[in-house]
């Protein structure tokens, strides 16, 4: 009795034993399933968007012909790649300052001792997480500001974000403190040892928070149809909203005497657009994600 006791304490749950081959086959076609549903609109939108405009118009999944006549359209017309430049631009400059001012206040909210105030700062922060002003309130702050109209307004409302700041602040916390304690007896200043030390160990979650800031600021355009209204500043997903949502045609900027492509098939090339430079740049990122979040959300 006490010998099947023991066996029973030493069994592995049930969970951790090794599943059989019904059940390793039913998750492998689980996850094909999933593959594919999740695959298929994907390269829909690609083969739509090189569809010719007969085939586009012949509602079959492979096109029987191909052309690049929407992309000729819309990259010749001025208004995608003017849009494409700006959001780039304000991308590019926007990142850099969230790094800038998230790094430097979670830096600083980690020397409670020496930064005065820094608890009820980052209890205010931490505040933001929960209320907001609402769309009026910030829409009243923008314009009294006088950044109406101008590519800030894109920027400078969600120049930090508090659980980026707080992700960066607890892998910061987690830093040896012999390190900075060494640099301070060799007599390095804090901002020294911010940008000698602690930036250089931290790439891992840098890399990620400079991932979501880009992604961030890519992919929004609410900000841009209630600050921007000159239409030669808005930002490639505000023009992807015009060409998908409200059915903008390019008409007026195709060459005499030249057909212009079906909506259809403009709609899918303006989406493969502006989906590519951040398909570029998430597989560089991508080994940093493990690492960099998980240290910086769990602290110990």
């Amino acid at each position: 009795m006490s010998i099947l006791k023991a066996s029973r304490a030493d069994a592995r749950p049930v969970w951790m034993e090794r599943p059989g081959p019904l059940v390793q086959a039913g998750k492998a076609v689980a996850i094909a399933a999933i593959v594919v549903v999740m695959l298929y609109p994907f390269f829909y939108v690609i083969l739509m968007s090189f569809a010719s405009p007969e085939a586009a118009t012949s509602g079959t999944f492979w096109p029987s012909s191909f052309s690049i006549q929407a992309y000729v359209s819309i990259l010749t017309g001025g208004v995608v790649t003017r849009a494409l430049l700006v959001s780039a631009g304000v991308t590019l400059v926007g990142t850099v300052l969230s790094m800038a001012f998230t790094t430097t206040l979670a830096y600083g909210l980690t020397r409670t001792k020496d930064v005065p105030f820094a608890k009820p700062i980052l209890v205010m922060v931490l505040c933001t997480m929960l209320f907001g002003a609402g769309i009026i309130p910030n829409y009243l702050l923008v314009r009294q500001l006088g950044l109406l109209d101008s590519y800030w307004s894109l920027i400078l409302p969600g120049l930090i974000s508090a659980f980026n700041m707080i992700v960066v602040r607890n892998f910061f916390m987690g830093l040896p403190s012999e390190l900075i304690e060494a640099a301070k007896l060799d007599g390095a200043s804090e901002f020294q040892i911010f940008i000698r030390i602690v930036l250089p160990l931290s790439k891992a979650v840098l890399a990620v928070i400079a991932l979501f800031y880009a992604v961030g600021y890519w992919n929004s355009f609410f900000n841009a149809m209630i600050y921007l209204n000159d239409a030669a500043k808005w930002p490639i997903q505000l023009v992807l909203n015009q060409y998908v949502v409200q059915g903008s045609t390019l008409s007026s900027v195709q060459p005499p005497g030249v057909p212009a492509p079906p909506g259809e098939t403009i709609q899918k090339a303006v989406i493969v657009i502006s989906t590519i430079p951040i398909l570029l740049v998430y597989p560089f990122a991508q080994k940093y994600f493990t690492k960099g979040m998980l240290t910086g959300a769990v602290k110990g």
